[in-house]
């Protein structure tokens, strides 16, 4: 019981922080220089991610992609003398 309160601990720490904008491999660095073992570490961390993700608003509507064609005239092979007197007038 102390192990599975402990590690409730840990994710909601994990979670709390992960919410504020703390990058995982940060925090995952200061928990093993804090003492924890790693395998508890990753577990906490696997499921902080999991519930954060469960939270997050589910899009059910994929987006329209609207495209249109444009045609314009593209000036083909005109000579460098030609653009120059393009410029001119």
């Amino acid at each position: 019981m102390i192990k599975h309160e402990r590690n409730r601990n840990l994710v909601e720490y994990l979670k709390k922080n992960l919410e504020k904008g703390y990058r995982a491999e940060s925090l995952k660095w200061a928990l093993l220089n804090q003492g924890y073992m790693r395998p508890e570490v990753l577990s906490a961390l696997d499921q902080a991610t999991r519930e954060i993700a469960e939270k997050a608003p589910k899009f059910e509507e994929k987006p329209k992609i609207k495209y249109e064609i444009v045609e314009e005239e593209i000036p083909v092979n005109i000579s460098l003398w030609g653009k120059i007197k393009s410029l001119f007038g």
